[in-house]
């Protein structure tokens, strides 16, 4: 885990990391969320729907940007105000994400810091974009 304060950082500093979509993990999700949309439960309805098998949750990927300002940019000193997302593929069981952010603007009054995030399949296909708004310790 990083602990950047907010003086340690800059804009143009980024991070990145990766992490799979399995099967436990959509489970889990399902557990916590309740949604039970066929798409993320039926193999039979998202291939009926032309997918190549059930289609991950969005917010499931999209939770990867709670990680991403929570542990890598700024990591511990940070308190998440606010996260936009895209969804722009569907991403499914069994794919890699990796999950990048760079520090784009820095607000020195109230020690805030806007993130611009992107997830990409293992293919380098963005399934995902985000712009993720932090609070950082001084």
């Amino acid at each position: 885990m990083n602990s950047y304060t907010f003086s340690e950082l800059s804009p143009g500093m980024k991070q990145s990391f990766t992490a799979g979509v399995t099967e436990e993990k959509m489970a889990l999700f399902y557990e916590l969320s309740g949604d039970c949309s066929p798409i993320h439960m039926s193999d039979a309805y998202a291939q009926g729907r032309g997918y190549p098998g059930r289609v991950a949750y969005g917010m499931l990927g999209a939770s990867l940007f709670s990680t991403l300002a929570g542990v890598y940019l700024p990591g511990e000193h940070c308190l998440l105000h606010g996260v936009e997302c895209k969804f722009a593929k569907p991403v499914f069981i069994g794919d890699t994400l990796t999950v990048t952010g760079e520090i784009v603007e820095m607000n020195n009054t109230f020690h805030t810091i806007k993130i611009k995030a992107s997830i990409t399949n293992q293919n380098g296909e963005t399934v995902t974009r985000g712009a993720i708004r932090a609070g950082v310790a001084r």
